[in-house]
């Protein structure tokens, strides 16, 4: 690893404070941690076009999808695994099982002259055989990410009622923010660092993705709301 004293001073992009904060340099350039099903070899996965193909695990398990595209290397952290996209694939494909519970998520991406970053999130649903867009950030993709696009994402977050992005799913999303550098230009994030949290719920939903039932009735909604105040879910 290397040391503490190449710590880049990024500004808070997120909140549009002035205040500075101190985040480390890139992660390895490796996976780690186990991934899961019979589309993934060793610390590689191939990108599974049917639910067959990903499988769906043992227990009270979810598998998910993280999808990673960019024409630069990025990085997402999940507990227990650190996932690499390499340059030369302009899109990679990761799976890994969740147990319920609040996970949280980092994408790191860093170029000096602007980086280019998206990642989605999928919620492989074993009962309705069915993917559930759990969450995409995008920015710069394909292109350059410019400040305006952060903007814009913050925007977008705010639709989503109480964190559910696809309402047939059983995963919120929370805590939406990021952090990011300069570019030479000034108008472009050189570095960014996004984080989130995945709550997982217990619950296996059995509607398929985009079925207008979905978050209907109050009956439908207890299932996935809690008690506590809505969480303020865009940076």
């Amino acid at each position: 690893m290397r040391s503490q004293s190449l710590a880049l001073v990024l500004l808070l992009g997120c909140s549009g404070s002035s205040s500075q904060v101190k985040i480390g340099p890139p992660p390895d350039r490796v996976t780690t941690g186990t991934l899961a099903g019979p589309m993934c070899q060793g610390d590689q996965c191939t990108c599974g076009k049917t639910f067959d193909e990903v499988g769906a695990p043992e227990g009270n398990k979810k598998r998910f999808e993280i999808r990673l595209a960019s024409a630069q290397e990025l990085w997402v952290t999940v507990p227990g695994h650190q996932l690499y996209k390499n340059p030369e694939r302009a899109e990679a494909c990761f799976y890994v099982d969740l147990a319920p519970g609040q996970h949280p998520v980092s994408l790191r991406a860093s170029n000096k002259d602007g980086v280019s970053a998206q990642l989605e999130i999928f919620e492989l649903g074993a009962k309705a055989k069915t993917k559930y867009s759990t969450f995409k950030f995008s920015c710069g993709h394909p292109g350059v990410c410019a400040f305006d696009d952060l903007d814009a994402a913050k925007v977008s977050y705010k639709e989503f009622h109480r964190g559910l992005h696809d309402a047939c799913g059983s995963t919120k999303i929370k805590g939406i923010n990021w952090d990011h550098g300069k570019a030479p230009d000034g108008q472009h994030p050189s570095e960014l660092l996004v984080r989130l949290t995945l709550d997982v719920y217990t619950f296996m939903p059995e509607k398929v993705s985009g079925d207008a039932t979905c978050g209907a009735g109050e009956g439908a909604r207890s299932k996935r709301d809690t008690a506590e105040p809505a969480p303020e879910d865009a940076p």
